[in-house]
């Protein structure tokens, strides 16, 4: 089946370049687009979509945006991003795109990047850039959405035998995507549960997969690395998800002590606000992710530690930092729209977290548990069980209390069409 490929690219200092490119997508059978959002002279030839009408859906006629380019360029740039992405936006709708592929320098790949955030989870999505593996610039590049990064190596400039073999390599990836991917229209059958899951907290994780699918739910996990845990919370803004098993809620932390896992300030935020059913455990509460940091590591080299790897440190969180977490945790459950529970194991939090290893300290976890149940307005909604988080038998715990809270969520919604 012929499928739409749109090719974001500026022309004006590529053109030369990127012909060969349209001239592969459709040797493939396929339909390429070419969007040109040229911002520094015309091009040698046009787009598909020309740069004239990308400025002009921007709200800026070409000419500003060139003269912009040259005195206020995040102006222009930021006008090309906005008139191509409504006018790829106006191509979905219409069925004519089923995958993008952007080529490129730094400006290509913010641009492109740009346009392929709005576009729906599952639809193919490549950047082909020198800038994929660039650490300052990338997660300003790809966040949490599903978009794949080819490096290049090379920068797209004047094109030769190495940089033609990374291209084609490039559209070979996007056209295998295109021919290969289930598209957008992603349905299940069973209510989906978001699952937040990292290495010391798996055993629970796993065990408690297996018990939502025999109760009838579709589980999803997240990996709750900051980047994971920060996409379940917009996948959640979304209606993805009819509720969240939150096992390993770490993120808080990380957030309030600068850890490497670090998934913004707004963790658990959207299950509050939508309501929808959710149960929570401390898993990763009890660390601080610091590998690589040798200024963190320093200033908490008193503590007991584990170390995986030299990018993963794993420092204990004294009580101190509990009673903080704990006060914001209780501030974002007193908003909470929907029914929860916070499941607290006081065998320990994690698989490091168990008595005879170094991080165990009972004395920090009952501080958090003491000011959490303090501060919440509901302090019958925190359980304490007597297991250990890294255990089957507390997922059991975990999936028995989820089932109860969303039966009770769902049992207005059944009521209501009884009577209907």
């Amino acid at each position: 089946m012929k499928k739409g490929i749109v090719i974001v690219v500026n022309l004006d200092t590529r053109g030369e370049d990127i012909v060969f490119v349209k001239e592969l997508i459709a040797a493939r059978g396929h339909d390429p687009i070419l969007l040109d959002f040229s911002m520094e002279e015309p091009p040698p030839f046009p787009g598909d979509i020309r740069t004239e009408e990308v400025a002009a859906r921007g709200g800026l006629p070409i000419e500003v945006v060139r003269e912009k380019y040259r005195s206020d360029r995040d102006t222009a740039t930021d006008n090309q991003i906005r008139g191509a992405a409504a006018i790829v936006d106006d191509l979905v709708r219409q069925g004519r795109v089923h995958g993008i592929i952007g080529i490129g320098g730094g400006t290509a790949t913010l641009v492109a990047t740009s346009i392929m955030k709005r576009l729906p989870f599952g639809m193919p999505k490549l950047m082909a850039s020198p800038m994929a593996a660039h650490p300052a610039y990338i997660d300003q590049y790809v966040g949490t959405r599903d978009i794949t990064m080819h490096h290049t190596v090379l920068d797209i400039v004047k094109m030769n035998p190495l940089l033609r073999a990374q291209i084609v390599n490039a559209i070979g990836a996007i056209c295998g995507m295109v021919e290969m991917t289930q598209g957008t229209n992603i349905r299940f059958d069973k209510p989906c549960v978001a699952v937040s899951s990292f290495g010391f907290g798996e055993m629970a994780v796993q065990s408690a997969l297996g018990m939502l699918e025999e109760a009838g739910f579709t589980p999803i996990v997240c990996h709750a690395q900051g980047k994971g845990d920060r996409a379940m919370e917009e996948m959640i803004r979304d209606g993805a998800f009819h509720g969240v098993l939150d096992i390993c809620i770490g993120g808080v932390m990380e957030h309030l002590f600068k850890g490497n896992r670090d998934p913004g300030p707004d963790r658990l935020m959207a299950a509050v606000e939508t309501g929808i059913p959710m149960v929570l455990a401390p898993c990763g509460l009890d660390i601080l992710s610091y590998g690589g940091r040798a200024d963190m590591l320093e200033k908490t080299k008193d503590r007991p530690q584990y170390v995986q790897d030299r990018l993963r440190v794993q420092v204990r969180t004294t009580a101190d930092e509990l009673r903080q977490a704990a006060d914001v945790i209780a501030g974002r459950l007193n908003q909470a729209r929907g029914p929860w529970t916070f499941l607290v194991p006081t065998k320990g939090w994690s698989s490091l977290d168990r008595e005879g290893r170094p991080i165990y300290d009972p004395a920090a976890d009952a501080a958090f548990v003491a000011r959490l149940r303090e501060r919440l307005d509901e302090p019958a909604r925190l359980r304490e069980v007597d297991l250990h988080l890294y255990t089957p038998e507390f997922a059991r715990a975990a999936v028995d209390e989820f089932v109860a809270l969303f039966r009770q969520a769902q049992a207005p919604a059944l009521a209501v069409a009884a009577q209907e």
